[in-house]
């Protein structure tokens, strides 16, 4: 079955999309842009960003009764690989010990501007 995850710590979708959807044993996450909760803008650098992005998926995760420990694949959205090395180190804060599978990809733009997007798969405790 098919459950809509939402809450009101991450920021509401900005399109016709949830925030994330859990199904048979696991939570598929919308890519979260840097918006808080509140859907304002984060400005700043590419770490500022990346760390509100985490955060949000976080908040998702927290709503569905897992986390970052059970992450199976992210994937980040870079509007300029020369913010890889910054978005890494911020990442790398977050994913210590459990590392899941990750792409990272250049593109040419994201929505409100953001300079990086990031989405995850992750197990739901069972």
């Amino acid at each position: 079955m098919k459950t809509i995850i939402k809450t009101s710590n991450a920021p509401a979708a900005i399109g016709p999309y949830e925030q994330a959807i859990a199904y048979n044993g696991t939570l598929y996450c919308s890519g979260q842009i840097p918006l808080t909760p509140a859907g304002d803008m984060v400005e700043g650098d590419v770490a500022d960003q990346t760390r509100q992005c985490l955060e949000n998926l976080a908040a998702i995760c927290k709503a569905a009764g897992t986390g970052f420990q059970n992450a199976l694949k992210i994937t980040i959205f870079l509007t300029d690989m020369a913010d890889f090395q910054n978005c890494n180190a911020v990442y790398a804060e977050y994913f210590e010990k459990a590392k899941p599978a990750r792409a990272c990809v250049a593109v040419k733009a994201l929505p409100k501007g953001a300079k990086v997007e990031i989405e995850g798969i992750f197990a739901l405790e069972q």
